[in-house]
């Protein structure tokens, strides 16, 4: 069973179209139903009331990073919505997973940008493509989105080709609109992606996203809004400029692109986790970071007794993102155990965590059982 797992993922990574039916992917009222915002039991060992945060939306629904997979995710409930965030030519913040946005959006199809094609060194590593500094904010309002996953995801590729990419302005807007609607408090939790490279280019995102935050009128420890990054560095300096409460990403691998440790294990020691908690209000780590086989690590409860929240990322349904245990067949797109995954790491004492399927993530906090049980 393993095997055949692991050869249809790799299968599905070098691009070989499956012949047999996609099965499993199947959300009935969860996928389309606003679900009712409820109070969650905070669990037992978490220092906050878990929070459900839509990684780039609904993305498991609806081509990420766009306004109809915010919306799709606010209708199901989440707390907050997640925009990675890059700058144009003219420094306008939006809504893009890399970038590099040769697989989000249909600019490959453009013959009048198709000398804005180039290689670049970012964060160490060579990347060919069009890429979100070339562009004027006027010239990506042309292009639109397209699924980044779609063999994972074919369903999510009918939508191909109808959104146009979200700037900040308009994630803030729909945010604060979707609060007076529903009556509650929908925040963002902002990613900025690569600052270090950004800033080496002449086009820095710290201040431009606080300002930003700030003319929204968020600048304070209670505002709905984290601001979270990969790197150090652009934290620290964050943390000079406003109050919001800031999130450091970590990884199972590698460290900060700025240099500013060794590594990302480095960080999550325990004197790793207390220095991070002199600027920031929480830990992002990678989900499997919690466990070590199917024992729970020290993680969690290092990261609290620093005084710092635990929000995990990322929960996805499909197996291929699923550890073993949680998997349901075979194939690598059909939809395993999430909930189970989802539940188990809410008995760590997590304080909220990232997920693709916003409905099924609430249901499970809410102590529902879910949709696949």
């Amino acid at each position: 069973m393993e095997f055949a797992f692991e050869t249809l993922s790799r299968r599905l990574v070098s691009a070989i179209r499956f012949t047999g039916p996609v099965t499993g992917l199947v959300f009935i009222a969860l996928a389309s139903q606003p679900v009712a915002a409820q109070t969650a039991p905070m669990t037992s060992n978490a220092l906050s009331a878990p929070i459900v945060i839509a990684h780039r939306g609904a993305s498991g629904l609806r081509p990420e990073h766009t306004l109809a997979s915010y919306e799709l995710a606010i209708e199901q409930g989440a707390d907050f919505i997640e925009p990675d965030l890059v700058p144009t030519k003219d420094d306008i913040l939006v809504a893009r997973h890399e970038n590099d946005i040769t697989d989000t959006t249909d600019v490959a199809g453009h013959r009048e940008f198709a000398d804005r094609r180039t290689t670049k060194t970012i964060d160490g590593e060579k990347h060919t493509g069009w890429f979100v500094e070339d562009f004027t904010l006027a010239e990506l309002k042309t292009l639109h989105a397209k699924e980044r996953l779609p063999l994972l995801r074919p369903a999510n590729a009918k939508f191909d080709g109808r959104f146009e990419i979200p700037t900040l302005a308009e994630i803030i807007a729909l945010a604060k609109r979707a609060t007076k609607v529903t009556g509650r408090t929908i925040g963002i939790y902002p990613e900025t992606k690569h600052p270090t490279y950004f800033a080496s280019i002449d086009h820095p995102t710290d201040t431009l996203l606080v300002n930003q935050l700030r003319d929204a009128g968020w600048d304070s420890a209670d505002a709905p809004v984290f601001i979270q990054s990969f790197e150090v560095k652009n934290l620290q300096h964050i943390a000079t400029l406003t109050k919001i409460r800031l999130i450091q990403l970590v990884d199972g691998a590698g460290g900060p692109a700025d240099g500013a440790a060794p590594s990302y294990a480095a960080m999550t020691t325990a004197d790793g986790l207390r220095a991070i908690a002199r600027y920031a209000w929480g830990i992002g780590p990678n989900k499997a970071q919690l466990w070590n086989g199917d024992a729970p690590t020290a993680l969690v409860a290092d990261a609290h007794a620093a005084g710092l929240r635990v929000h995990p990322w990322t929960y996805r349904a499909e197996n291929y993102f699923l550890p073993s245990r949680f998997r349901k067949g075979i194939n690598p797109r059909g939809a395993g155990d999430v909930v189970g995954e989802i539940r188990a790491a809410l008995a760590q004492g997590i304080d909220g965590f990232f997920t693709d399927f916003t409905a099924l993530g609430v249901e499970v906090r809410n102590g529902g059982r879910g949709e696949h049980e």
